[in-house]
This record gives C-alpha cells, sequence and structure tokens, in this order.
C-alpha cells in the first residue's frame, strides 16, 4: 500500500505499507526509503520476496539480511537498505506479537508512558521564524522544536528563536555527504548556536573541520549524533563518549540491532530522544510507540502528523505529552501518524 504527500514544491514524500501475512493476522511496517522512483519500483514488484514458511523473529531477521529487497538494483544511498529491512522486520514483530495475543510493552515488561514530543519544521529561504512564533501563538509555550540550522541564520533570527525559549535540538546536519541536505559547515554558526541557547543539544555536527571541533570543544556534553548511529559499534566509534543520543529505528535495519542499542544506552547511562523519518502510516506510531517504552521525556522528533505541514492546523493537532495509546496486541498505536 503505497502513500504519497507533497510536502515542498521541490518535495514529494513517498512511503510503502509492508503486509506480512499468517495465521489470519496481518503484521505492519513502512517502508521510508527517500527515493520515489525506488518507492514506486517497491510497489509495482509486489509480493515477490520467498518469505513463506514457519519463522522466528530471529530466523526471518537473517532471511532478510541475505535478501536482495532492492531486486538488483542499488539503493541511491547505501542506509535505504537498512530502512527498508526495518519496513519488513516491524512488519514481522506486529505479526507475531498479533499472532501471540500481546503488545509489545507486555512482552518488554515496560509500561509506556505519555510521550513529549519536538516539532521539526524548515525556516525556508530567506529563513523566517514565522512558523515556529506561529505554532507558539496558537498552542502555548508548551510547543517545543528541533530545527535544522543553516549558515544563513544571523544574529537577529538566532536572537529572535532564544527569546521564545522553544528550540530543544539544533541539527547541523554535519553528518550528511552527498545528499539533498547536506549543509556547509560554519564554525560561526555552531558557536553563536552553543552560546545563545545553553540548553539545546546540538545535533550532527562536522568535528573533521578543526575550527567547528574548537568552536564547540566547550560544549561536548551537549553534542548528539543521529545520521552516524547504526549500532551499538557506531557509537563506540564517535570521537567522545556521548551524554545522549538521537534514536531512529529506521537506520538499524533490524530488531537485533535496535533492543541492543537500547540496552548499551541503558547499561552506560546514554539518554535518547526519538527521531523520525516522516513516515505516513503506521510507522509513525510505531516509532512514537518505542519511544513512550524507552525514552518518553526526551525531545522526541516524532510530532503526530499535521505539526510539520505548511498547512498546519491552528486548533484541534494532538499536543505534547502525547498518549502512548497502543493497539491491545501488536505492535501499533491505536492513532498512527
Amino acid at each position: 500500500m503505497g502513500h504519497d504527500r507533497r510536502v515542498s514544491p521541490q518535495f514529494e514524500r513517498l512511503t510503502t505499507t509492508i503486509h506480512l501475512q499468517g495465521d489470519g493476522e496481518t503484521g505492519l511496517g513502512e517502508d521510508v526509503t527517500y527515493d520515489p522512483d525506488e518507492q514506486r519500483a517497491h510497489r509495482e514488484a509486489r509480493a515477490v520476496h520467498d518469505l513463506a514458511g514457519e519463522w522466528t523473529i530471529d530466523g526471518l531477521s537473517r532471511r532478510l539480511e541475505v535478501l536482495d529487497l532492492f531486486l538488483g538494483e542499488e539503493p541511491t544511498y547505501p542506509v535505504e537498505r537498512a530502512y527498508r529491512r526495518w519496513a519488513f522486520e516491524s512488519a514481522a514483530l506486529d505479526l507475531a506479537l498479533r499472532q501471540a495475543g500481546k503488545p509489545l510493552h507486555e512482552l518488554l515488561g515496560r509500561e509506556p508512558r505519555p510521550l513529549t514530543f519536538a516539532v521539526s519544521i524548515r525556516l525556508g529561504d530567506p529563513p523566517d521564524p514565522a512558523g515556529v512564533l506561529e505554532r507558539i501563538e496558537a498552542y502555548g509555550t508548551g510547543v517545543r522544536f528541533k530545527l535544522d540550522g543553516e549558515p544563513s541564520w544571523d544574529d537577529h533570527l538566532l536572537d529572535v528563536l532564544a527569546g521564545t525559549g522553544a528550540v530543544d535540538v539544533f541539527d547541523l546536519k554535519g553528518a550528511y555527504r552527498g545528499t539533498p541536505v547536506d549543509v556547509d559547515t560554519d564554525p560561526g554558526l555552531y558557536r553563536r548556536i552553543a552560546e545563545r541557547f545553553p540548553d539545546a543539544w546540538i545535533e550532527d555536527p562536522d568535528l573533521t573541520v578543526a575550527e567547528a571541533d574548537a568552536a564547540l570543544r566547550p560544549y561536548r556534553e551537549r553534542i548528539t549524533w543521529d545520521a552516524v548511529i547504526h549500532s551499538v559499534a557506531d557509537v563506540l566509534a564517535l570521537p567522545f563518549a556521548p551524554k545522549c543520543l538521537n534514536s531512529k529505528p529506521s537506520r538499524f535495519g533490524s530488531l537485533a540491532a535496535l533492543f541492543d542499542f537500547y540496552d548499551f544506552c541503558a547499561a552506560e547511562g546514554i539518554e535518547l530522544y526519538g527521531g523520525g523519518q516522516s513516515e505516513l502510516h503506521v510507522g509513525r506510531g510505531q516509532i512514537q510507540y518505542l519511544a513512550s517504552i524507552f525514552h518518553p521525556g526526551g525531545s522526541n522528533d516524532v510530532a503526530p502528523s499535521g505539526w510539520d505541514h505548511a498547512d498546519w492546523a491552528r486548533t484541534g493537532l494532538p499536543t505534547s505529552p502525547l498518549d502512548p495509546d497502543p493497539e491491545p496486541i501488536g505492535f501499533r498505536r491505536r492513532n498512527s501518524g
């Protein structure tokens, strides 16, 4: 099942829901691969993967590890192999739990809690704080934000944003290479953000540039990572031990890698906040569900659908904290999105 949304004139978001069936139940997962042509090819191919038979979660995961989920084509970005695998693994978990008649949190022995979320929006070109200010005006000071810092941001804009007291995370996009969201490394911007927002997390700076590393050296306790985190090994490879990390389940690909990461971070005392991939269907509810179980109090970039729309509604959007609202069985929220 395909889902499409025109996010902006430059960005059409396509995702695809994966259905796995067995014993009268259906498990759902969402493929968040970004390339529209890859999504269309996946939909047109339909059910071509050999997954018939009886499986354990581990056995099916091992099968997915060797299956060519891109049907002989190379994905645009290597990480998309993890994204598509996650769609199948999350559907398998949902199916297994539905067959067992249990919800995920019961299996884990953890009670889901109300979920704090942040809103992620772009400020445009030229940058304009109106999207932040208008949402605060409509919904009050409880609205929190995760924003992508840009070299074009001047001191006036930063002062306006700082005056709201509502920005929890700045994503500097310094860990991306060769993607549409690459941002030039600007040590001056890094320093200005760190100084003006003393309580905000600073995500994915480019510390390979000596001047940028120097600018943020006094603020290392507030540096977090997202794009480079796909496993525990990636955490161990960071240039210094993190206090906090962004957890995007689809980046891990397999359930085993994700839950190993949760265990490792809990043992090491590493805080977490969740991140989304512009999901359009069941996948949004699944990452909200996981966040409500493992890190409900973080600045979770998993706001319900509508908060990031250009035509967002000034009344009626779900507010933070969000009721976890899991379905009575399976790996889903009642109100995904």
